[in-house]
């Protein structure tokens, strides 16, 4: 029987009975040496004997040598230092737990100071990352703002394999979590939104919580790269994975073994890597044919590390956490799970105004401008927008002593436009008592300021060109940017991202900043020829080429031809076409006469006006169409969004008029096609001129409530309103019910998965009643209980149109089933109901099955997972006088969001089916 059995065995006996466990299993020598040198059981000659023995495993054999040679006090110090210092002795901690070791008062009261090189490593990384995160830098260089003073959670949703939405995550402590896991062989976070909705705030909160240890984790290292940085690098260069890790983060002191990237390639599970946007990696890399790398001592080019720690093949077990913009390729087999940001939703952006505005008269002056404009809201829903426009009030109040945002600024290049001016301002010499007293001039301030302006200009420009995100210090003096240009805010220092060791390099503070700026330059341009104006809707349109890279057979399909759409290619290009047609447009043409020659600008108008007109045209004789139960369909590509925003840039309702008219199909269907509030405007912009009557499917995007008032105008001509799954509340339902009701052409309405409360329902059943051609409505998977779900009963059973109702998800209860019971009595059109998962035992299954003997349209109800198969219901089925009792398993989001296209053919015939069916 070995000494764990025993009750009080000496800690001299554990070290010879376990000697060869302890060789085998203590790694690290330097913090036992330390700390039994500091208490006196060995003389610094014990400890330079120890240190000239040759091998790791004869040190630690010499150690417990020495240690038993002093006596059992200086043993039991010894497992003391092993059960203190966890992190470094992690290997022995089972053993410790099997001989169940309770370490005695007496040793309790001695010092035991962590030296390993492992913790310290730990604690200075979580010192270096905690510093690096408490201010955030993201938006300004001049202003530094505590990370925890106005840092506000947006939007994450998460998504499965199939982009099926699986709700929300409150925080961002959950983002490791194993919520909404769906491949758990993989190791990648994969975080992804649109442009300015967060992505790297939400990392920078990460990497802070961590460094507070208030991440509930047990993660020891994290390791924090930004993807712009991997294309700083030559062709030619080479490093090793350790020069990777600790050249670009932080370098471990006194490790002169090794032992930290030992530990860590021993233990990758202990690591974090945090990579954003990789979507700014210049070549188009596949991650799964990348040429392997599987040795951590092999040098290889920095791209080829990172694709194979994102692949698994480097650190095999370690969590990543990658960052992209949408629609950014990123394959499914290495991502673990997916979450998706939203931005603010209007809760969040209230929390986010009250940060910024903490005065109570500011605050509200704030909050009644955004609701009083939706498109406004829409735009702040996007937090990097948001910032803008709340910088912008900042600056108007104290410079000019108003609080109110010119009524001008409705497109994102006047929110671009405005940052401009306020980055510019800064150049002005007068006292601010003198600005104070004067009125605002735009013109004056970037005619003042225009000759840095052009500067960053040509900056932003070469860098599009280059494909460049970061610039040195001769990119930037070429330019004819001064030191003293730089204080202005366009740019902020990344000298820590230079591959090449410079000491004074900067990039622009927002990859869409760069954008407009490169946009600003096609403008002020004189010297080229004005068709150099579609520089980058050529760029989008043309076949992409690829650079030479020492990992080229890594790169697959990145020479295939994209066709040629000018509304297609990178995102960072989109923006730069959306602020051309917004700074040539003819509301920007008295600020542009100031900086461009007029007859200049005149010829650049009209020639984009010209290319754009051809290039709608083109663009929308290439949609695909094809035919349904509604008519001629066409289903656009998130390429059409980009063609309505740019359009609604130029402000040209010549073009809209254009746009609307070619729009041939009368159903339009523009179903996860990331649309946000933002956009309904430009949407509206060109369905409000429409002569014809039209069906909008907007399913499955993020529009919220500020879209629904910004599509106001166009519901006159909808047949067809399809807003399920887009986070709208009964404000939304209140604006439909107006606009519909007063137009009264509405055929199909769908508003599944949203938050629609008893509120909505009423309104809803109000449009039930006063439209007269309403024949489908999905309203399920709300927030709907027995109150509403009698007024949308009363209504149904008062329509004479109405063949189609989906309800499933909600919690009308039987209450609820006994009023739709009532409604299906001798109902003249109803013919399929779906009520399940809303709370219905067998009480209100009975009402349900005793009114459809009196129905004899009725082909389709559906109260599964709620009541019990009762007796009448069977008896109904046996004598087949309903179509199907649909039994359907646990996702049945399906039905509810489909036209159901089989009910038109089957309203006038009755069988008997007893199948499973996706609701």
């Amino acid at each position: 029987m070995g000494p764990t059995a025993e009750k009080e065995v000496s800690s001299l006996h554990i070290l010879r009975y376990h000697r060869e466990l302890l060789v085998s299993r203590v790694k690290s020598i330097q913090c036992i040496l330390d700390n039994l040198l500091a208490s006196g059981f060995l003389c610094v000659e014990d400890v330079e004997i120890v240190e000239h023995t040759t091998t790791k495993t004869n040190q630690v054999r010499k150690i417990l040598e020495l240690v038993q040679c002093k006596g059992e006090e200086a043993c039991e110090y010894f497992i003391y230092i092993l059960y203190k210092v966890c992190d470094a002795y992690i290997d022995l901690q089972p053993w410790l737990k099997e001989i169940n070791y309770k370490p005695k008062d007496s040793v309790q009261a001695m010092k035991v100071v962590n030296t390993d090189p492992i913790s310290r490593y730990c604690e200075k990384l979580r010192h270096e990352i905690g510093r690096d995160t408490c201010f955030i830098m993201s938006y300004g260089q001049r202003e530094e703002t505590m990370l925890e003073d106005l840092y506000t959670d947006t939007q994450m949703e998460l998504f499965d394999d199939r982009n099926e939405s699986l709700g929300f995550l409150e925080s961002p402590v959950e983002l490791l979590g194993e919520q909404g896991v769906f491949n758990p062989h993989a190791e990648t976070i994969y975080v992804t939104g649109d442009a300015g909705m967060g992505k790297s705030i939400l990392l920078q909160k990460l990497q802070n919580l961590w460094s507070k240890r208030e991440l509930q984790t047990d993660i020891m290292f994290l390791f924090k790269f930004r993807c712009r940085m991997f294309s700083t690098f030559r062709d030619t260069d080479e490093i090793s994975l350790r020069d990777l890790l600790f050249k670009y983060n932080c370098y471990p002191d006194q490790d002169p073994d090794n032992e930290v990237f030992n530990y860590i390639v021993r233990f990758p599970e202990k690591a974090l890597f945090t990579f954003d946007g990789f979507d700014e990696i210049q070549e188009e890399l596949t991650l799964m044919n990348v040429p392997e790398v599987v040795s951590p001592e092999e040098r290889a080019h920095p791209l080829l590390l990172l694709i194979n720690i994102l692949c698994g093949k480097l650190l095999n077990g370690s969590q990543k956490v990658l960052t992209a913009r949408t629609g950014t390729p990123v394959q499914s087999r290495v991502i673990r799970k997916k979450v998706v940001l939203r931005g603010f939703s209007p809760v969040h952006l209230k929390t986010y105004a009250h940060l910024h505005f903490k005065e109570q008269e500011h605050h509200n002056l704030v909050l009644v401008q955004l609701d009083a404009s939706p498109h406004l809201s829409g735009l702040c829903s996007t937090p990097l927008f948001c910032w803008i426009v709340f910088k912008s009030f900042k600056h108007l109040y104290t410079m000019h002593d108003t609080f109110e945002l010119p009524e001008t600024c409705v497109t994102l290049t006047d929110i671009f436009l405005l940052l401009s001016e306020v980055f510019l301002s800064r150049l002005s010499l007068h006292p601010p008592g003198i600005l104070k007293r004067s009125t605002r001039c735009s013109s004056e301030t970037f005619k003042a300021g225009l000759k840095s302006f052009a500067a960053f200009a040509k900056l932003a420009f070469q860098g599009m060109e280059r494909g460049h995100l970061i610039f040195n210090q001769e990119e930037i003096t070429s330019c004819g940017l001064m030191e003293e240009d730089l204080l202005i805010g366009f740019l902020r220092p990344v000298s820590q991202y230079d591959a090449c060791g410079s000491p004074a390099t900067f990039e622009f503070l927002h990859k869409t900043l760069q954008s407009f700026l490169a946009a600003f330059y096609l403008v002020l341009d004189d010297q080229g020829p004005v068709s150099s104006l579609l520089k980058f809707f050529t760029e989008c349109s043309r076949t992409r080429q690829t650079f030479c890279l020492p990992c080229a057979s890594c790169i697959s399909g990145s020479s295939a031809v994209r066709g040629k759409d000018p509304f297609k290619s990178k995102e960072h290009l989109q923006f730069a076409n959306l602020f051309l047609c917004g700074l040539l447009s003819k509301a920007h043409t008295g600020l542009m006469e100031h900086m461009v020659p007029p007859l200049l600008l005149k010829k650049k108008r009209a020639f984009l006006k010209q290319y754009l007109s051809t290039s709608v045209k083109s663009h929308l004789h290439g949609l695909p169409h094809y035919s349904s139960d509604e008519g001629r369909r066409v289903h656009v590509l998130p390429s059409f969004l980009w063609m309505l925003r740019c359009i609604f840039e130029t402000g040209s309702k010549d073009v809209a008029r254009m746009t609307a008219k070619g729009i041939t199909a009368n159903f339009l269907k523009l179903g996860y096609c990331n649309v946000y509030s933002g956009d309904c405007t430009a949407i509206n912009f060109v369905l409000q001129h429409r002569q014809k009557l039209l069906g909008l499917d907007m399913d499955n995007n993020n529009i919220s409530d500020y879209g629904v008032k910004q599509l106001q105008p166009s519901f006159c001509k909808m047949t067809v309103v399809r807003f399920c799954v887009n986070e709208l509340s009964d404000s939304s339902v209140e604006v439909l019910a107006e606009e519909l009701c007063k137009h009264k052409v509405v055929k199909i309405l769908g508003l599944y998965k949203n938050h629609i409360t008893d509120v909505g329902a009423r309104l809803v059943a109000q449009i039930i009643e006063e439209c007269p051609q309403l024949q489908k409505v999905k309203i399920g998977n709300n927030k709907i209980t027995s109150v509403g779900g009698k007024y949308l009963a009363s209504a149904i059973q008062k329509s004479t149109s109405i063949f189609d109702v989906g309800m499933w998800g909600n919690n009308i209860g039987d209450e609820g089933a006994k009023a739709f019971a009532e409604a299906l009595r001798n109902h003249p059109s109803l013919t399929n109901l779906s009520l399940s998962a809303n709370g219905i035992t067998s009480e209100g299954g009975k009402s349900l099955a005793e009114a459809l003997k009196e129905n004899s349209l009725c082909v389709g109800v559906c109260i599964c997972r709620d009541a019990a198969l009762c007796l009448d219901f069977l008896v109904l089925l046996s004598l087949g006088l309903f179509w199907t009792w649909n039994w359907l398993p646990a996702n049945h989001s399906a039905w509810c969001q489909s036209s159901s296209t089989t009910s038109n053919r089957k309203r006038n015939s009755k069988q008997t089916k007893l199948v499973p069916q996706q609701e």
